[in-house]
């Protein structure tokens, strides 16, 4: 009898969330789908719900109801790495496994035939676990027969590895599971419960057709997952094939011009690869093994996911004459990370813009191939009290449109130190004032703010720190 797995990484994005914030562990958390008083809960933790915040709440409202929630963003494209990451742990234990779209931490695998080599299932979920642990994650694995029932099992109780032993007692599972628990829409589950419709097994009772036309295709999918008719084999995502290429080099080299024409004729095979299954270059691994064993890598991103060699090339040559070229290098091999190739089409009528964003974005890719990763960076606000700690600075993925907007009145710019510049007692006009303090579980902070105009017109953002008996200087105005 064919065997079905369900792995389930809960509430993904979250997870996600408190490994960047490891500070937020203990409190409550949630991931909004904006970082404004207006944006909406997406995800929250058993802390958060224990005092009231709910998912599709407004960010305001949450807070109002707990005034200590830590909250932030999580953007797509980084929950889409994770789960290929996840992806690629699950490949080690079984050739098909077929991601939820309706969940980003739900995956199917097929356990069948697998009986000879792991002969107790609940070791080979233990495995699982054990994997998913490895990149920081907590998970559970439920051993069935289809995806609803072991849906169903992973989601009943808090038990991390269930293991159904007949079709029998999956489907009893099945019959007492709430609808939400298996995916229904929040509306629909909603609308249902009001008619007293709150379990599959009350979801069953009713005819499909009438079901359908009273509630539309949501309810007539949700009816035929849940009862299984008509359910097709896993649809597993096909194992990645491995793009690396390498060449040894003998005898070492050590000469700029000649190792990059070596990676430039690695580079082609890789793209002819890729080209012909129709993927695109997304990120490109440069490994370097020298004289003694020694091994370096570079790791470049291109402006977009590409298949032109020669742009690629020039961010090799920018990050090797950079960095420099080791002497005797023994061995070249390259990796990368592939995507599939998007269809474009040509539009009827070119426009001609003032301003190229790809050619910016390309700009961007050349500094960080010269430069390193962290030399395109944007700042990030962060919720600290203290002006340096409140911003921080991630990687720069994408460049957004500029929005200028005419202004009858020029704004004053308020440039912030990283870190407070010792100053002597300002002479100058000084204006306003706040006090900034806080910090009662370490040494406390008490700062004075002020505004100080010099003779010679500059603008300085200072201010007097009491514990020390001192002034600093923590920016200036423009």
């Amino acid at each position: 009898m064919d065997r079905t797995a369900c792995v389930e990484v809960p509430a993904l994005p979250l997870q996600v969330l408190v490994l960047r914030r490891p500070g937020w562990t203990t409190g409550p958390v949630a991931v909004v789908d904006r970082d404004h008083p207006h944006g909406r809960v997406l995800w929250a933790n058993a802390r958060a719900r224990h005092q009231g915040v709910a998912p599709s709440m407004r960010y305001v409202t949450a807070l109002a109801a707990e005034p200590g929630l830590r909250a932030a963003t999580v953007p797509p494209a980084e929950v889409a790495r994770w789960r290929h990451r996840i992806l690629r742990r699950l490949l080690r234990f079984t050739p098909g496994v077929e991601p939820w779209e309706a969940d980003p931490g739900v995956f199917w695998l097929d356990a069948s035939g697998l009986g000879r080599l792991h002969p107790e299932p609940a070791r080979w979920a233990a495995g699982i676990r054990r994997e998913l642990a490895g990149l920081g994650l907590a998970g559970r694995v439920a051993v069935g027969f289809t995806r609803c029932g072991t849906l169903a099992a992973v989601r009943s109780g808090r038990a991390r590895i269930r293991v159904l032993r007949s079709p029998g007692e999956e489907a009893a599972g099945v019959r007492g599971a709430p609808l939400a628990r298996l995916g229904a829409e929040p509306g629909l589950a909603a609308e249902l419960g009001a008619l007293g419709v709150r379990t599959a097994g009350d979801l069953l009772a009713l005819p499909a057709a009438s079901l359908a036309e009273r509630f539309g295709p949501a309810a007539r999918a949700l009816h035929r997952f849940v009862s299984g008719r008509g359910e097709l084999p896993l649809q597993p995502i096909a194992p990645p094939e491995p793009l690396g290429v390498g060449a040894v080099i003998e005898p070492p080299e050590a000469d700029l011009h000649r190792l990059v024409f070596r990676i430039k004729g690695l580079l082609d095979q890789m793209l002819g690869r890729m080209g012909g299954r129709g993927m695109l270059l997304a990120e490109l691994g440069v490994h370097l093994r020298l004289e003694g064993g020694a091994v370096r890598t570079e790791r470049l991103r291109p402006a977009a996911p590409t298949g032109d060699a020669r742009q690629l090339m020039n961010l090799v040559h920018l990050r090797l004459a950079g960095a420099g070229v080791p002497a005797g290098v023994e061995e070249v091999v390259l990796s990368g990370r592939a995507v599939p190739a998007r269809p474009t089409q040509a539009g009827l009528f070119q426009a001609d813009p003032r301003r190229d964003p790809g050619a910016a974005l390309r700009a961007l890719a050349r500094v960080r191939a010269e430069l390193g990763e962290g030399a395109v960076v944007r700042a990030r606000l962060a919720g600290r009290h203290l002006p340096e700690a409140r911003f921080a600075w991630e990687p720069l993925e994408d460049l957004p449109p500029a929005r200028p907007r005419e202004v009858a009145l020029r704004p004053l710019v308020r440039r912030i130190l990283d870190r407070p510049a010792p100053l002597a007692e300002p002479a100058g006009q000084t204006r306003g004032g706040y006090v900034v303090s806080g910090g009662w579980w370490g040494r406390g902070t008490h700062r004075e703010y002020r505004f100080v105009r010099l003779a010679g017109g500059e603008i300085l953002w200072a201010f007097h720190d009491r514990a020390r008996g001192r002034w600093f200087r923590q920016g200036a105005v423009e």
